[in-house]
């Protein structure tokens, strides 16, 4: 599994293929939603999916596992992104932002997005693990 590449001020990013479905992630603190005296930290991620094979494909659900500083694991799962099943056709992007709240300044994020061809086969995509961190928090 690909190590979230580190987290700078500006965020940080991952990026997988799998299936030919490319799957790119940047993500931002968001010091406006965050309230770290009350222990809330706010992320915002930004997704790319770009299906750079020669089927069209369908995004039907996803599964995240989000890992705070402490160690807690919270898993998400539901249908679509963003309340969205994108269709892919071969050469199309679907971008979407999303956020994540964390009890602890710094975590991280990976997971899966579950598709589907358009004869029906089911496949999972890697969405590689990324950072989320406020910026200037000693590790």
């Amino acid at each position: 599994m690909a190590e979230p590449k580190p987290v700078s001020p500006q965020g940080s990013s991952s990026e997988a293929v799998t299936n030919n479905v490319r799957v790119e992630v940047e993500s931002r603190y968001a010091p406006d939603q965050s309230q770290p005296f009350k222990s809330q930290w706010f992320f915002h991620y930004r997704v790319r999916i770009s299906n750079e094979g020669d089927e069209t494909v369908q995004l039907l659900s996803r599964h995240w596992i989000i890992t705070d500083g402490a160690g807690h694991i919270e898993e998400v799962r539901g249908p679509g992104v963003v309340g969205e099943q994108p269709v892919l056709a071969p050469g199309e992007k679907f971008e979407y932002t999303s956020g994540c709240p964390l009890k602890t300044s710094t975590g991280s994020m990976r997971g899966t997005y579950q598709m589907v061809t358009e004869d029906g086969t089911h496949f999972d995509v890697e969405i590689a693990p990324f950072g989320l961190a406020e910026p200037y928090t000693v590790h």
